[in-house]
Protein backbone atom coordinates (compact mmCIF):
# COMPACT_ATOMS: atom_id res chain seq x y z
CA UNK A 1 0.00 0.00 0.00
CA UNK A 2 1.41 3.16 -1.10
CA UNK A 3 0.37 6.44 1.37
CA UNK A 4 -1.11 9.07 -0.58
CA UNK A 5 0.22 12.60 0.15
CA UNK A 6 -1.29 15.56 -1.44
CA UNK A 7 0.42 18.78 -1.69
CA UNK A 8 -1.33 22.03 -1.58
CA UNK A 9 -1.63 25.08 -3.97
CA UNK A 10 -0.29 27.53 -1.07
CA UNK A 11 2.94 29.11 -0.53
CA UNK A 12 4.76 31.09 2.04
CA UNK A 13 7.22 33.16 0.68
CA UNK A 14 10.09 35.47 2.27
CA UNK A 15 9.10 39.13 1.74
CA UNK A 16 11.47 41.53 1.78
CA UNK A 17 9.09 44.46 3.10
CA UNK A 18 8.63 43.39 6.17
CA UNK A 19 11.31 45.35 8.21
CA UNK A 20 11.41 45.98 12.17
CA UNK A 21 13.63 49.08 13.38
CA UNK A 22 16.93 47.58 15.46
CA UNK A 23 19.48 49.45 17.38
CA UNK A 24 22.50 50.23 15.95
CA UNK A 25 25.80 51.02 17.75
CA UNK A 26 29.21 51.15 16.31
CA UNK A 27 31.26 52.99 18.86
CA UNK A 28 31.87 55.11 21.72
CA UNK A 29 33.60 57.43 19.67
CA UNK A 30 31.79 57.46 16.49
CA UNK A 31 28.45 57.67 18.28
CA UNK A 32 29.68 60.58 20.35
CA UNK A 33 30.47 62.69 17.66
CA UNK A 34 27.01 61.68 16.20
CA UNK A 35 25.63 62.95 19.04
CA UNK A 36 27.72 66.41 19.38
CA UNK A 37 26.59 66.93 15.54
CA UNK A 38 23.32 67.25 16.39
CA UNK A 39 23.52 69.13 19.39
CA UNK A 40 24.74 71.88 17.47
CA UNK A 41 22.14 72.10 15.40
CA UNK A 42 19.35 74.25 15.62
CA UNK A 43 16.04 74.29 16.70
CA UNK A 44 14.89 74.79 13.21
CA UNK A 45 16.90 72.32 11.39
CA UNK A 46 16.42 69.32 14.19
CA UNK A 47 12.37 70.14 13.04
CA UNK A 48 13.06 69.79 10.14
CA UNK A 49 15.15 67.15 9.60
CA UNK A 50 13.15 65.24 12.60
CA UNK A 51 10.06 65.81 10.33
CA UNK A 52 11.65 64.17 6.94
CA UNK A 53 12.63 60.96 8.91
CA UNK A 54 9.06 61.32 10.22
CA UNK A 55 7.40 61.36 7.03
CA UNK A 56 9.28 58.58 5.41
CA UNK A 57 9.12 55.83 8.22
CA UNK A 58 5.91 56.61 10.29
CA UNK A 59 4.05 54.53 7.55
CA UNK A 60 6.16 51.91 8.13
CA UNK A 61 6.35 51.51 11.53
CA UNK A 62 3.99 51.06 14.48
CA UNK A 63 4.93 54.16 16.84
CA UNK A 64 8.62 54.89 15.38
CA UNK A 65 9.12 58.05 17.77
CA UNK A 66 8.62 55.91 20.46
CA UNK A 67 11.23 53.89 18.67
CA UNK A 68 13.57 56.20 18.56
CA UNK A 69 12.95 57.81 22.35
CA UNK A 70 13.93 54.21 23.08
CA UNK A 71 17.08 53.84 21.01
CA UNK A 72 17.91 57.62 22.39
CA UNK A 73 17.62 56.09 26.31
CA UNK A 74 20.08 53.01 25.29
CA UNK A 75 22.72 56.02 25.05
CA UNK A 76 22.25 57.10 28.77
CA UNK A 77 25.65 56.15 30.13
CA UNK A 78 27.87 57.48 26.82
CA UNK A 79 25.87 60.98 27.60
CA UNK A 80 27.10 60.44 30.92
CA UNK A 81 30.97 59.54 29.67
CA UNK A 82 30.29 62.89 27.58
CA UNK A 83 29.17 65.12 31.07
CA UNK A 84 26.15 66.02 28.98
CA UNK A 85 23.26 67.10 31.10
CA UNK A 86 19.80 65.79 29.04
CA UNK A 87 17.62 67.44 31.15
CA UNK A 88 17.31 70.68 28.66
CA UNK A 89 17.30 68.63 25.63
CA UNK A 90 13.80 68.48 24.41
CA UNK A 91 11.73 65.49 22.79
CA UNK A 92 12.35 66.61 19.57
CA UNK A 93 16.28 66.42 19.16
CA UNK A 94 16.37 63.25 21.66
CA UNK A 95 13.95 61.52 18.60
CA UNK A 96 16.37 62.70 16.16
CA UNK A 97 19.24 61.25 18.31
CA UNK A 98 17.45 58.32 18.47
CA UNK A 99 17.10 57.96 15.01
CA UNK A 100 20.99 57.91 13.85
CA UNK A 101 21.07 54.91 16.04
CA UNK A 102 18.21 52.90 14.11
CA UNK A 103 17.78 51.06 11.40
CA UNK A 104 15.47 48.92 9.82
CA UNK A 105 16.01 44.97 9.34
CA UNK A 106 14.64 42.90 6.99
CA UNK A 107 13.05 39.83 8.98
CA UNK A 108 12.50 37.67 6.38
CA UNK A 109 14.36 38.79 3.14
CA UNK A 110 16.94 35.48 2.85
CA UNK A 111 14.42 32.24 3.56
CA UNK A 112 11.15 32.08 5.15
CA UNK A 113 10.97 28.16 6.42
CA UNK A 114 10.68 25.26 8.92
CA UNK A 115 7.38 25.59 9.66
CA UNK A 116 5.18 24.44 12.91
CA UNK A 117 1.21 24.66 13.34
CA UNK A 118 -1.11 24.47 16.27
CA UNK A 119 -4.48 24.93 17.01
CA UNK A 120 -5.17 28.60 17.71
CA UNK A 121 -6.47 29.59 21.56
CA UNK A 122 -9.66 31.08 19.86
CA UNK A 123 -11.81 28.95 17.90
CA UNK A 124 -14.82 31.06 17.82
CA UNK A 125 -17.05 32.07 14.81
CA UNK A 126 -16.10 29.27 12.21
CA UNK A 127 -18.27 27.24 10.36
CA UNK A 128 -18.54 22.80 10.90
CA UNK A 129 -15.35 21.25 9.77
CA UNK A 130 -13.38 24.29 10.38
CA UNK A 131 -10.32 25.24 12.47
CA UNK A 132 -8.49 28.10 13.17
CA UNK A 133 -4.52 28.08 13.36
CA UNK A 134 -1.06 29.19 13.77
CA UNK A 135 1.86 28.67 11.67
CA UNK A 136 5.07 29.25 13.16
CA UNK A 137 8.29 30.24 10.82
CA UNK A 138 11.81 30.50 10.55
CA UNK A 139 12.13 33.71 8.95
CA UNK A 140 15.85 34.55 8.27
CA UNK A 141 17.46 37.94 6.95
CA UNK A 142 20.68 39.63 6.55
CA UNK A 143 23.24 37.91 7.80
CA UNK A 144 21.44 34.99 8.29
CA UNK A 145 20.03 36.02 11.72
CA UNK A 146 16.73 33.86 12.44
CA UNK A 147 13.58 35.09 14.12
CA UNK A 148 10.12 33.48 14.96
CA UNK A 149 7.30 34.43 13.00
CA UNK A 150 3.26 34.17 13.12
CA UNK A 151 0.62 33.32 10.25
CA UNK A 152 -2.57 32.92 11.32
CA UNK A 153 -5.21 30.74 8.86
CA UNK A 154 -8.39 28.64 9.16
CA UNK A 155 -8.74 25.14 7.33
CA UNK A 156 -11.78 24.81 5.73
CA UNK A 157 -13.85 21.16 5.34
CA UNK A 158 -11.48 20.18 2.49
CA UNK A 159 -8.23 21.35 4.27
CA UNK A 160 -7.90 24.39 2.17
CA UNK A 161 -6.21 27.39 3.71
CA UNK A 162 -7.72 30.67 4.08
CA UNK A 163 -4.73 32.81 5.20
CA UNK A 164 -5.54 36.12 7.27
CA UNK A 165 -3.86 38.77 5.71
CA UNK A 166 -0.72 39.53 6.97
CA UNK A 167 0.29 42.82 8.31
CA UNK A 168 3.11 45.10 7.41
CA UNK A 169 3.40 47.37 10.62
CA UNK A 170 5.97 44.73 12.48
CA UNK A 171 5.60 44.83 15.99
CA UNK A 172 9.06 43.49 18.64
CA UNK A 173 8.30 42.50 22.10
CA UNK A 174 8.62 44.51 25.26
CA UNK A 175 11.56 42.37 27.04
CA UNK A 176 10.86 42.13 30.67
CA UNK A 177 12.96 40.32 33.14
CA UNK A 178 11.88 39.61 35.94
CA UNK A 179 12.38 36.21 36.42
CA UNK A 180 12.86 35.33 40.19
CA UNK A 181 16.29 32.96 40.99
CA UNK A 182 16.21 30.81 44.04
CA UNK A 183 19.66 30.71 45.25
CA UNK A 184 19.93 26.43 44.98
CA UNK A 185 18.70 25.82 41.75
CA UNK A 186 21.04 28.76 40.16
CA UNK A 187 23.80 26.75 41.61
CA UNK A 188 22.93 23.65 40.25
CA UNK A 189 22.51 24.63 36.86
CA UNK A 190 25.75 26.70 36.98
CA UNK A 191 27.25 23.22 37.92
CA UNK A 192 25.66 21.91 34.71
CA UNK A 193 27.53 24.39 32.97
CA UNK A 194 30.61 22.87 34.19
CA UNK A 195 32.54 25.85 32.86
CA UNK A 196 34.81 26.65 35.65
CA UNK A 197 36.63 25.25 38.25
CA UNK A 198 34.91 23.63 40.72
CA UNK A 199 37.41 24.29 43.39
CA UNK A 200 36.26 27.72 43.54
CA UNK A 201 32.91 28.27 44.60
CA UNK A 202 30.06 30.75 43.18
CA UNK A 203 29.73 31.88 46.56
CA UNK A 204 31.70 35.33 46.44
CA UNK A 205 29.06 36.91 44.81
CA UNK A 206 26.07 34.79 45.29
CA UNK A 207 26.79 34.86 49.00
CA UNK A 208 25.61 38.36 48.74
CA UNK A 209 22.10 37.77 48.14
CA UNK A 210 19.12 36.74 49.61
CA UNK A 211 17.84 33.15 49.00
CA UNK A 212 15.57 34.70 46.50
CA UNK A 213 16.94 37.05 44.19
CA UNK A 214 16.33 39.04 40.13
CA UNK A 215 18.54 39.27 37.32
CA UNK A 216 18.26 42.91 38.07
CA UNK A 217 19.73 42.56 41.54
CA UNK A 218 22.33 39.94 40.00
CA UNK A 219 23.49 42.56 37.63
CA UNK A 220 23.66 45.40 40.14
CA UNK A 221 26.04 43.04 42.54
CA UNK A 222 28.58 41.97 39.80
CA UNK A 223 28.59 45.92 38.67
CA UNK A 224 30.00 46.67 42.58
CA UNK A 225 32.16 44.07 42.66
CA UNK A 226 34.17 44.81 39.34
CA UNK A 227 34.34 48.27 40.73
CA UNK A 228 35.81 47.42 43.86
CA UNK A 229 37.49 44.29 43.58
CA UNK A 230 40.38 42.94 41.26
CA UNK A 231 39.20 39.64 39.76
CA UNK A 232 41.38 36.65 39.05
CA UNK A 233 41.09 34.87 35.44
CA UNK A 234 38.68 32.58 36.80
CA UNK A 235 36.24 34.91 39.54
CA UNK A 236 35.77 36.76 35.78
CA UNK A 237 34.64 33.45 34.03
CA UNK A 238 32.38 32.57 36.77
CA UNK A 239 30.81 35.88 36.64
CA UNK A 240 30.17 35.70 32.68
CA UNK A 241 28.45 32.33 33.09
CA UNK A 242 26.15 33.57 36.14
CA UNK A 243 25.26 36.85 33.64
CA UNK A 244 24.45 34.47 30.95
CA UNK A 245 22.96 32.09 32.61
CA UNK A 246 20.50 34.69 34.03
CA UNK A 247 20.18 36.69 30.56
CA UNK A 248 18.72 33.28 29.22
CA UNK A 249 15.74 33.73 31.18
CA UNK A 250 13.12 36.49 30.42
CA UNK A 251 9.42 37.54 29.38
CA UNK A 252 8.10 38.89 25.83
CA UNK A 253 5.05 41.33 25.85
CA UNK A 254 3.30 41.65 22.58
CA UNK A 255 0.89 45.26 22.06
CA UNK A 256 -2.92 44.02 22.02
CA UNK A 257 -3.19 45.97 19.03
CA UNK A 258 -1.10 43.49 16.63
CA UNK A 259 -1.85 41.03 14.53
CA UNK A 260 -0.32 38.18 15.34
CA UNK A 261 1.33 38.09 12.06
CA UNK A 262 3.23 41.40 13.04
CA UNK A 263 4.82 39.72 15.97
CA UNK A 264 8.14 39.14 15.88
CA UNK A 265 10.11 36.99 18.43
CA UNK A 266 13.75 38.64 17.88
CA UNK A 267 17.02 37.50 19.31
CA UNK A 268 17.11 39.38 22.58
CA UNK A 269 20.07 37.95 25.11
CA UNK A 270 23.58 37.25 24.19
CA UNK A 271 22.56 33.00 23.87
CA UNK A 272 20.58 33.78 20.94
CA UNK A 273 22.76 36.72 18.91
CA UNK A 274 22.84 34.79 15.86
CA UNK A 275 19.57 33.39 15.43
CA UNK A 276 16.41 31.56 16.89
CA UNK A 277 16.08 28.42 15.12
CA UNK A 278 13.27 25.75 14.52
CA UNK A 279 10.59 26.56 17.17
CA UNK A 280 8.62 22.68 17.58
CA UNK A 281 5.20 24.60 18.83
CA UNK A 282 2.48 22.04 20.63
CA UNK A 283 -0.52 22.39 22.51
CA UNK A 284 -0.02 21.11 25.55
CA UNK A 285 -2.39 19.44 28.47
CA UNK A 286 -1.85 19.17 31.62
CA UNK A 287 -3.09 16.72 33.96
CA UNK A 288 -5.85 19.13 35.41
CA UNK A 289 -6.63 20.25 32.11
CA UNK A 290 -5.29 23.95 31.49
CA UNK A 291 -3.58 24.35 27.87
CA UNK A 292 -0.30 26.10 27.52
CA UNK A 293 0.96 26.28 24.41
CA UNK A 294 4.94 25.00 24.07
CA UNK A 295 7.51 25.58 21.94
CA UNK A 296 11.37 24.51 22.09
CA UNK A 297 13.66 26.24 20.11
CA UNK A 298 17.62 26.55 19.06
CA UNK A 299 19.65 29.48 20.19
CA UNK A 300 23.05 30.36 18.36
CA UNK A 301 25.21 32.61 19.24
CA UNK A 302 27.77 32.04 16.56
CA UNK A 303 29.96 29.37 18.26
CA UNK A 304 27.78 27.12 20.54
CA UNK A 305 24.06 26.50 20.23
CA UNK A 306 21.31 26.23 23.29
CA UNK A 307 18.24 24.85 23.09
CA UNK A 308 15.79 26.99 24.90
CA UNK A 309 11.70 26.95 26.08
CA UNK A 310 9.02 29.08 25.05
CA UNK A 311 5.62 29.46 27.28
CA UNK A 312 2.75 31.17 26.13
CA UNK A 313 -1.33 31.18 26.64
CA UNK A 314 -2.44 33.42 24.22
CA UNK A 315 0.38 34.43 21.83
CA UNK A 316 0.73 37.75 23.35
CA UNK A 317 3.00 36.82 26.12
CA UNK A 318 5.45 34.72 26.37
CA UNK A 319 8.10 33.45 29.16
CA UNK A 320 11.36 32.07 27.90
CA UNK A 321 14.06 29.74 29.39
CA UNK A 322 16.68 27.63 28.91
CA UNK A 323 16.33 23.98 28.78
CA UNK A 324 19.12 22.41 30.91
CA UNK A 325 20.57 19.06 32.02
CA UNK A 326 22.94 16.76 29.90
CA UNK A 327 20.78 15.90 27.11
CA UNK A 328 20.07 19.17 26.16
CA UNK A 329 23.15 19.47 23.64
CA UNK A 330 21.71 18.98 20.34
CA UNK A 331 19.10 20.66 18.12
CA UNK A 332 15.42 18.76 17.24
CA UNK A 333 13.86 18.48 21.01
CA UNK A 334 10.17 18.04 20.34
CA UNK A 335 8.04 18.24 23.44
CA UNK A 336 5.00 15.17 24.21
CA UNK A 337 1.68 17.04 24.21
CA UNK A 338 0.55 15.56 27.82
CA UNK A 339 2.73 13.97 30.75
CA UNK A 340 3.34 10.14 31.37
CA UNK A 341 2.68 9.37 35.10
CA UNK A 342 3.20 13.06 36.10
CA UNK A 343 6.24 13.74 34.55
CA UNK A 344 6.92 15.75 30.64
CA UNK A 345 8.24 13.35 27.90
CA UNK A 346 10.21 14.34 25.56
CA UNK A 347 11.84 13.48 22.22
CA UNK A 348 15.40 14.24 21.52
CA UNK A 349 18.98 13.64 19.78
CA UNK A 350 22.02 14.23 22.43
CA UNK A 351 24.18 12.06 19.90
CA UNK A 352 22.98 14.33 16.89
CA UNK A 353 22.56 10.59 14.93
CA UNK A 354 19.37 8.47 16.38
CA UNK A 355 16.13 9.39 18.39
CA UNK A 356 15.83 9.19 21.96
CA UNK A 357 12.94 9.92 24.44
CA UNK A 358 13.63 11.82 27.86
CA UNK A 359 11.37 12.23 30.95
CA UNK A 360 11.55 14.86 33.44
CA UNK A 361 10.01 16.38 36.81
CA UNK A 362 10.61 19.49 35.23
CA UNK A 363 10.07 21.31 32.22
CA UNK A 364 13.99 22.76 31.53
CA UNK A 365 15.85 20.25 33.45
CA UNK A 366 16.49 17.04 31.32
CA UNK A 367 18.98 14.31 32.44
CA UNK A 368 18.76 11.20 31.02
CA UNK A 369 17.42 9.78 27.84
CA UNK A 370 17.01 6.88 26.19
CA UNK A 371 17.55 5.72 22.88
CA UNK A 372 14.32 4.42 20.88
CA UNK A 373 15.16 4.40 16.85
CA UNK A 374 18.11 4.69 14.86
CA UNK A 375 18.97 4.82 11.18
CA UNK A 376 17.25 2.01 9.24
CA UNK A 377 16.90 2.66 5.52
CA UNK A 378 19.02 3.86 3.04
CA UNK A 379 17.03 7.04 2.79
CA UNK A 380 17.98 8.25 6.40
CA UNK A 381 21.23 6.28 7.07
CA UNK A 382 22.89 9.76 8.21
CA UNK A 383 20.51 10.81 10.68
CA UNK A 384 17.16 10.61 11.77
CA UNK A 385 15.51 13.25 13.93
CA UNK A 386 11.57 14.24 14.92
CA UNK A 387 9.94 16.71 12.97
CA UNK A 388 8.11 18.07 15.58
CA UNK A 389 5.70 17.10 18.70
CA UNK A 390 4.50 13.28 18.63
CA UNK A 391 0.49 13.14 17.65
CA UNK A 392 -1.34 11.39 19.75
CA UNK A 393 -4.12 8.78 17.58
CA UNK A 394 -6.05 5.71 18.56
CA UNK A 395 -3.45 3.88 17.01
CA UNK A 396 -0.13 4.93 18.77
CA UNK A 397 1.95 7.80 19.05
CA UNK A 398 2.57 8.89 15.69
CA UNK A 399 5.96 10.78 14.93
CA UNK A 400 6.91 12.30 11.69
CA UNK A 401 10.86 11.90 11.36
CA UNK A 402 13.11 13.68 8.88
CA UNK A 403 16.04 11.61 7.61
CA UNK A 404 19.43 12.65 5.98
CA UNK A 405 20.92 9.68 3.45
CA UNK A 406 23.13 10.22 0.01
CA UNK A 407 23.64 13.39 -1.80
CA UNK A 408 22.24 14.90 1.73
CA UNK A 409 18.77 14.82 0.87
CA UNK A 410 16.17 15.67 3.36
CA UNK A 411 13.20 13.45 3.58
CA UNK A 412 10.00 12.81 5.69
CA UNK A 413 9.16 9.84 7.53
CA UNK A 414 6.76 8.26 9.94
CA UNK A 415 7.11 5.95 13.04
CA UNK A 416 4.03 4.69 15.46
CA UNK A 417 4.98 4.18 19.06
CA UNK A 418 2.51 2.50 21.69
CA UNK A 419 0.63 4.87 23.83
CA UNK A 420 1.36 3.53 26.91
CA UNK A 421 5.06 2.96 26.05
CA UNK A 422 6.26 5.48 23.60
CA UNK A 423 9.59 3.95 23.90
CA UNK A 424 7.91 0.64 21.63
CA UNK A 425 8.22 1.17 17.78
CA UNK A 426 5.55 -0.63 16.78
CA UNK A 427 5.69 0.89 13.02
CA UNK A 428 7.71 2.73 10.90
CA UNK A 429 7.74 3.45 7.23
CA UNK A 430 10.50 1.70 5.15
CA UNK A 431 10.08 4.41 2.17
CA UNK A 432 9.90 8.47 2.62
CA UNK A 433 6.67 9.83 3.39
CA UNK A 434 7.37 12.81 1.54
CA UNK A 435 10.49 13.69 -0.64
CA UNK A 436 12.02 16.71 -2.56
CA UNK A 437 10.12 17.05 -5.89
CA UNK A 438 11.51 19.07 -8.84
CA UNK A 439 10.81 22.16 -7.78
CA UNK A 440 11.19 21.76 -4.61
CA UNK A 441 15.62 20.80 -5.02
CA UNK A 442 16.14 24.52 -5.11
CA UNK A 443 16.14 26.57 -2.48
CA UNK A 444 19.25 27.95 0.44
CA UNK A 445 19.99 24.50 1.13
CA UNK A 446 19.20 22.40 -1.82
CA UNK A 447 17.53 18.23 -1.47
CA UNK A 448 15.76 19.61 1.58
CA UNK A 449 11.71 19.46 3.09
CA UNK A 450 11.54 19.82 6.89
CA UNK A 451 8.98 20.22 9.34
CA UNK A 452 9.02 21.35 13.17
CA UNK A 453 4.92 20.28 13.71
CA UNK A 454 1.55 19.00 12.40
CA UNK A 455 -1.71 18.29 13.48
CA UNK A 456 -4.74 16.41 12.55
CA UNK A 457 -8.05 18.13 10.87
CA UNK A 458 -10.97 15.85 9.95
CA UNK A 459 -9.32 13.21 9.68
CA UNK A 460 -6.28 14.59 8.05
CA UNK A 461 -3.23 15.23 8.88
CA UNK A 462 -1.78 18.99 8.16
CA UNK A 463 2.35 19.01 7.93
CA UNK A 464 3.40 22.12 6.95
CA UNK A 465 7.07 21.70 5.47
CA UNK A 466 9.57 24.04 4.02
CA UNK A 467 11.29 23.76 0.47
CA UNK A 468 15.11 23.59 0.96
CA UNK A 469 15.32 25.93 3.67
CA UNK A 470 13.80 28.85 1.30
CA UNK A 471 9.95 29.00 1.26
CA UNK A 472 7.35 26.41 3.23
CA UNK A 473 3.91 24.81 1.55
CA UNK A 474 1.72 21.77 3.64
CA UNK A 475 0.66 18.74 2.14
CA UNK A 476 -2.61 16.68 3.64
CA UNK A 477 -2.31 12.99 4.46
CA UNK A 478 -5.02 10.76 5.07
CA UNK A 479 -4.74 9.85 8.96
CA UNK A 480 -6.62 6.33 8.68
CA UNK A 481 -4.56 5.21 5.31
CA UNK A 482 -0.81 6.25 7.17
CA UNK A 483 -1.80 4.25 9.94
CA UNK A 484 -2.88 1.34 8.51
CA UNK A 485 0.55 1.84 6.48
CA UNK A 486 2.35 1.99 9.93
CA UNK A 487 0.38 -0.83 11.37
CA UNK A 488 1.51 -2.94 8.18
CA UNK A 489 4.96 -2.17 8.24
CA UNK A 490 5.52 -3.93 11.26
Amino acid sequence: MQVTVTRKDSKFLPDPSRVIARFLYSNDERSADIIRKVLAMSESEVNTALSQVLRGFSIRHRNISKIFEMHYNKLNNLFKEMDINQENLDLSRKALIGSYFTMEYSIESAAFFNPSIVEDPDQSELMPDEKRVIFSFRATGEGHISSIVFRSAIIDKNNNLIIEPVGKMLAEAEIIKRYIYYKKSFIKKLDEMRGFDNEISPDFVLEKLADNFTYGELKRLIEEIRKTHQLSTIEELIINRMMWLAKSHYELEFSLDSAISERVIFPTSETERNGIEDARFVKFTDDNGEVTYYATYTAYDGITILPKLLETKNFYHFKVLPINGEIARNKGMALFPRKFNGKYAMLCRPDGVNNYIAYSDNINIWREAKLIQKPKYPWELIQVGNCGSPVETEEGWLVITHGVGPMREYVLGASLYELDNPEKEIGRLKTPLLAPNDEEREGYVPNVVYSCGSIVHNGNLIIPYAKSDFSSTYACINLRELLDELKNSR
